[in-house]
């Protein structure tokens, strides 16, 4: 267990050896158990780090603004606490917000950027009226509208949705955050929507398509997935 920023307890799970390590991080209301089909194969290897983030899983829920600035300090006080020297951080859909906020306060220490699913498009921002829009149905009706998003219930509402409203607020965010980070990033991108290759290339991000799965490629077929990101993790300096 590691402190964040504002003391909540979080919580995250040790494999292996090697250099750089891998960091797993989640996204929206999961947990760090949906990466449980990359930490063994990789921990053969490298040494691999997955985290639950503040309100999710076993990690402690004792914060008042659910951010991804915050979620970000999450994965830093691991990295910190384990006094890892270098990482590779991969993040699951807007855990690919989280370990961006991540490198920023971890200068130094990381190698690159895999994006799992988090953005099909880059440079064509949300505005706030646009993510005021999408959010208000949940504040409404939190239960009906996430049954409808993610067909079941995960976190509490003032949680879920505050990361939420952050996570699609984030898009106007990152490309200066890429631009000042000056890192490889990789995208690794389910064929079920399309990716606006020309504009992720823009902002510096690589995209590998794994074709014929959803949101959760690393669920749905582990073993190619594994393939793609081990060719991933290939391209990155060390």
């Amino acid at each position: 267990m590691a402190t964040s920023f504002d003391g909540v307890p979080i919580v995250y799970e040790v494999h292996g050896t090697g250099a750089p390590a891998l960091v797993f991080v989640h996204g929206w209301s999961c947990d760090r158990t949906y990466w449980a089909g990359q930490l063994a194969p990789f921990s053969r290897k490298y040494r691999v780090v997955a985290i639950d983030l503040a309100g999710h899983g076993e990690s402690g829920r004792g914060r008042t603004d659910w951010t991804i600035s915050a979620f970000g300090n999450d994965v830093a006080a691991v990295v910190e606490k384990l006094a890892l020297p270098r990482v590779i951080l991969v993040g699951h859909s807007m855990g690919g917000d989280v370990i961006t906020e991540a490198a920023r306060r971890l200068r130094g220490r990381v190698v690159g950027l895999i994006w799992v699913d988090t953005y099909g498009e880059l440079g064509s921002s949300r505005s706030p009226e646009k993510v005021e829009a999408f959010i208000a149905p949940f504040r409404a009706n939190f239960h009906e509208t996430t049954r409808r998003f993610v067909h079941g219930l995960f976190r509490p509402p003032e949680i879920a949705v505050g990361a939420l409203d952050s996570a699609f607020s984030y898009s106007r965010e990152v490309v200066p955050a890429l631009q000042e980070l000056k890192l490889p990033v990789i995208a690794i991108n389910a064929d079920n929507r399309p990716t606006d290759v020309p504009s992720m290339n823009r902002a510096g991000v690589k995209v590998i398509v794994i074709p014929g799965t959803g949101h959760f490629p690393q669920l749905e077929a582990p073993d190619r997935f594994n393939a793609l990101l081990t060719e991933a993790i290939d391209t990155l300096p060390r």
